[in-house]
């Protein structure tokens, strides 16, 4: 018999990634984020992903990638959505998405669908789950420490 999901989950096994604080998408609103994923050769590659609340208070993601030519759905207009917001829309193609399934209902590549992500509510935070990320450390701040700077006393004479 196998573990349940829910154990699946919470096993040091799955990577666990916070993308951003649940609060800082809004209801029926949307986020676009670029990741860097390691491949099976260990490998940095662009990782652009889409996270979606719904004003329901539910959490969607997808690969910021439409399947008819491969841009960013936010291509062009910078937008998400469809004029009435209730479908993600490809910015270049126009093609229309189910928020909840990923499915194209109109458009180009009508009947295919975007590549789901697995997310999670942690602690007040979305998270990116079952995959592993290039973690950016970011720039170092030569401040930080104050035990690395040289102490300089200037005397007036």
């Amino acid at each position: 018999m196998s573990e349940p999901i829910i154990g699946d989950l919470m096993s040091d096994q799955i990577e666990v990634f916070a993308v951003c604080p649940a609060d800082a998408i809004e209801r029926s609103g949307a986020m676009g984020f670029s990741l860097s994923r390691i491949d099976d050769r260990g490998e940095s590659r662009p990782f652009p992903i889409i996270v979606v609340r719904t004003f329901a208070n539910d959490y969607f993601g997808y690969v910021n990638r439409c399947p008819h030519e491969s841009v960013w759905l936010n291509i062009g207009s910078g937008a998400f959505f469809s004029a009435d917001r209730s479908f993600l829309r490809c910015g270049r193609h126009g093609a229309r998405f189910e928020i909840d399934t990923g499915i194209c209902i109109d458009g180009p590549c009508d009947g295919q669908s975007l590549e789901p992500v697995a997310l999670a509510v942690i602690e007040g935070d979305v998270c990116l789950c079952g995959v592993k990320l290039l973690e950016d450390d970011g720039f170092a701040d030569l401040f930080a420490d104050g035990d690395e700077t040289m102490d300089i006393t200037i005397h007036p004479d």
